[in-house]
């Protein structure tokens, strides 16, 4: 007797969201945090490892909430350190890690610059140092790991309780201390902010708002070397924050401006050039955040669309899978949905921050997407080991439910299932040796119905 088992990823639902080929893991949300009139809560987020742990940080009105992500996929609350100012009016937190150190700035009040110690989790963290004056109000930071150098962007101090004049940004190093951050650069000086900042190996791509995208190399942080200005560029609007991919070929950043696109980049020589562009919704003046990229995808907390995930390895740029973690009806000149995405956890899995309904952890499984070629059908591994998994999927975008029927030689119907809010599928049953026929059915954007069809070698 053949014995199957079937098995179709089906995404868990929260709020009644829209999504397709993601998987929420688990929601944190806490309704008794201050809140201010628009409803908002919540900022960013970050993720990091210790002790050879996950761990997810989001930054809300209050502070830093510090999350381990368990066996189980779940979001355990771990700690939490309340910010310097802790107050409904909170919008804006940033974080950065450095060795076994969170670094939490706050763009607000008069706040500060907190340096917390991480090390002794899963038990508990502890604030080790702050920083009042010199880093009262920091909007974004960035920690070039490699070279020890922290970069703060439109950093605010104060003296006596009063704000002084914003400087741009400031670079500090953190190789002698990690806690006793060392002024080494302020600047540039000819343009007012610098909004957020990419580092790696000193190449700095400095978004620079209204005055477009800058390139520096900071290897003598004290006098850096001015590479590229990227003031003029398709789709332009307020340039607000970029990811480089990690073989460092390809760079993507966003405008944070009311139906602008995101804009791929080529990357030569440490100097970029504007490739292609491409979003979602930007029709209805849909807004993108935050991003980050692997060398395959960019992931991007998308405002009121939610999570967005686009595959960058052919033009056009095609968006491959989405979470909508904002339901709510919103204008479109509203910002109040995803903000904060954090990628790069060993295990794949996404965090996402919602300014109104909290963090997300998904998981995404980008093995079914690196499998790329011309076929309407995609089927992987082929052929396949007796007992291993099949998997596949449709070559398109615009499918999202399909029913699928897979044959034996002999014309029995041996497995079959339908996928919804997918446009992929996974079949494990115990098969017997030889070649088998795979049908997926499903009804095209002008309502026919299409049927395509796949060969699988079980050995």
């Amino acid at each position: 007797m053949l014995r199957l088992v079937i098995c179709l990823l089906f995404p868990s639902a929260v709020l009644g969201q829209v999504s397709k080929n993601i998987e929420l893991l688990d929601h944190w949300s806490a309704d008794s945090l201050l809140v201010n009139s628009t409803n908002v809560r919540y900022n960013d987020c970050w993720g990091f490892v210790e002790n050879g742990r996950e761990y997810v940080v989001a930054g809300s009105t209050e502070g830093t909430h510090f999350f381990e992500i368990t066996d189980d996929n779940k979001l355990r609350h771990a700690d939490f350190v309340e910010g310097n100012y802790s107050n409904s009016l909170v919008i804006h937190r940033d974080f950065k890690t450095f060795g076994n150190f969170l670094y939490s700035v706050c763009d607000e009040g008069l706040s500060s610059l907190q340096i917390i110690d991480v090390s002794f989790l899963p038990d508990s963290v502890s604030l080790v140092a702050e920083y009042f004056d010199e880093f009262t109000q920091v909007h974004t930071i960035f920690i070039d790991t490699t070279n020890a150098m922290l970069y703060a962007c439109d950093i605010t101090p104060s003296s006596g309780g009063v704000l002084l004049p914003q400087s741009s940004m400031k670079v500090y190093s953190l190789s002698t201390n990690p806690t006793i951050p060392m002024l080494l650069y302020t600047g540039p000086n000819d343009i007012p902010e610098v909004h957020s900042v990419y580092v790696r190996n000193n190449i700095a791509y400095l978004n620079c708002g209204f005055d477009g995208l800058r390139v520096y190399d900071f290897s003598n942080a004290a006098a850096p070397i001015f590479i590229q200005n990227l003031s003029f560029y398709e789709e332009q609007g307020y340039n607000h924050q970029g990811w480089l991919s990690p073989d460092g070929t390809k760079y993507v950043f966003g405008d944070e401006t009311n139906g602008k696109k995101l804009k791929l980049c080529d990357v030569e020589n440490n100097q970029l050039t504007v490739k292609s562009t491409f979003g979602t919704n930007f029709e209805e003046n849909s807004v993108p955040h935050n991003i980050m990229l692997t060398d395959e995808f960019a992931y991007v907390a998308y405002y009121n669309e939610g999570l967005r995930i686009y595959d960058l390895r052919s033009l056009p740029v095609k968006e491959i899978a989405h979470y909508d973690t904002h339901p709510q009806e919103e204008g479109p000149f509203t910002m109040r949905g995803a903000w904060g995405v954090y990628r790069d956890f060993p295990s794949g899995k996404i965090a996402i921050s919602d300014r109104v309904n909290g963090l997300f952890l998904f998981e995404f499984d980008e093995t079914i997407f690196t499998a790329k070629n011309e076929n309407d059908l995609i089927l992987f591994p082929n052929p396949v080991l007796q007992g291993e998994e099949i998997s596949f999927r449709l070559n398109t975008t615009d499918i999202s439910e399909f029913d699928y029927t897979l044959t034996d030689m002999c014309g029995k119907i041996v497995a079959s299932g339908r996928a919804t809010e997918r446009s992929y599928a996974r079949i494990q049953a115990l098969l017997a040796l030889g070649m088998y026929t795979l049908r997926v059915q499903y009804v095209d954007y002008l309502g026919d119905p299409i049927d395509i069809y796949g060969k699988i070698m079980v050995y």
